[in-house]
């Protein structure tokens, strides 16, 4: 699997990492077990990458879990997600519990209550719990309020959605990541498992094959990367065989402008086709 540095800066990091949003969520000593299988395959398959937050119920705790005797193994990316008073500091103190006392990427969740979270995250990483600082939104609508942090020096990362079908982020977030080196994680690479559901004209899947790909699944995240200004992506997943898959779609030769376009034109029909 082929590594990149966020943003240029830091430790090189595999292509595809792995989120947790509702895949974690779990209690249980079988469902908690599984979660702990899949993280020791995404290892395995190359993954370093973890990504999860407070937001997403126990996956926070079942990840930490995961990950307690291969900590030094992974780089651990989680959030803050304060919506109410006194949230922030309970959250903070359970985190960096859950992960052996530092995170390697602190980010602003959503950018809730950015001006009371951003500072004290700037806090941990001058004590040096905190390597990496980033923020998240995955609504358009807020892009131009994550652009301003970005603009502002503080952030090293951001985490936005990003896809074959949703392209936003490609008027203003990755041109200006580019330009001030900030990493780009992209989140529910494929659009919370919708995209897959939109299937290829039966010749586009051979066409591609040249380049390492054997799903479709594989196709969609294979298109994300081949953007270079994309660091990693975070697929989630509860299945068992599936980080191995994803892995596979991390590795080059990339996908051409040609090809990029021929699987954006397929989700482009698919919405003429609905309309």
């Amino acid at each position: 699997m082929e590594t990149r540095t966020l943003g240029g800066r830091g430790p090189a990091l595999p292509v595809v990492g792995m989120g947790t949003w509702k895949t974690f969520d779990v209690r249980g000593s079988a469902e908690e077990k599984a979660r702990h299988e899949l993280v020791s395959e995404a290892l395995r398959s190359g993954a370093q990458l973890f990504d999860s937050s407070p937001m997403y119920g126990e996956a926070e705790r079942v990840l930490g879990d995961a990950l307690r005797e291969r900590r030094k193994e992974a780089f651990v990316a989680t959030k803050v997600w304060a919506r109410a008073d006194g949230e922030m500091e309970a959250q903070m103190v359970a985190s960096l519990k859950f992960f052996g006392g530092a995170i390697d990427l602190y980010q602003v969740h959503n950018l809730s209550r950015v001006e009371e979270v951003l500072p004290r995250i700037l806090d941990l990483r001058s004590t040096g719990q905190v390597g990496k600082v980033g923020a998240t939104h995955y609504r358009p609508h807020a892009f131009g309020d994550l652009a301003k942090l970005m603009e502002s020096g503080k952030i090293d990362a951001v985490q936005i959605p990003y896809n074959a079908r949703d392209r936003e982020a490609e008027l203003r977030l990755l041109p200006l990541a580019e330009e001030l080196g900030l990493g780009v994680l992209v989140m529910e690479p494929l659009g919370a498992g919708g995209l897959v559901q939109t299937p290829p004209p039966p010749e586009l899947l051979p066409r591609l094959r040249h380049k390492g790909v054997e799903t479709w699944g594989q196709v969609l995240l294979k298109w994300i990367l081949s953007d270079p200004r994309v660091d990693v992506i975070l697929p989630a997943t509860a299945r068992r065989g599936r980080p191995a898959e994803n892995a596979k779609a991390g590795a080059p030769p990339w996908f051409d402008a040609e090809e990029r376009e021929a699987v954006s034109a397929v989700f482009r029909s698919s919405r003429r086709a609905s309309a």
